[in-house]
């Protein structure tokens, strides 16, 4: 078994998935029924699925994207839409910095 792609409910697949192709590499592909994909280079298949309903809560899964520079990453993410929450964080098992993408689905930023 491997894990093959990763669905994000969306409201605007067609903006999400540039935000993503922009942030983690690989091309932009709008599906049919509004659905939309990116492959980036160094992971699984990223597609937004299309719904109706807004994010109102925080999310039960989220990913972790290791960097080399937190600062440098928030930077790239922040001038493609995204948000920073909160400050990076240290702890025992190193840095992480909290990001929401343009719909509001939480990321971090590892080191």
């Amino acid at each position: 078994m491997r894990l093959e792609q990763i669905v994000i409910d969306s409201n605007e697949p067609a903006r999400l998935v540039r935000f993503w192709a922009e942030l983690l590499g690989g091309e932009p592909v709008n599906r049919e029924h509004g659905w939309a994909h990116v492959e980036p280079p160094d992971g699984p298949r990223m597609s937004f699925q299309p719904v109706p309903e807004r994010k109102d809560v925080k999310n039960r899964l989220h990913l972790d994207f290791e960097v080399d520079d937190i600062e440098a990453a928030v930077v790239k993410a922040v001038n493609l839409g995204a948000e920073r929450e909160g400050l990076v964080v240290t702890d025992e098992q190193g840095s992480f910095q909290v990001m929401r993408d343009p719909e509001g689905n939480e990321f971090c930023f590892v080191h």
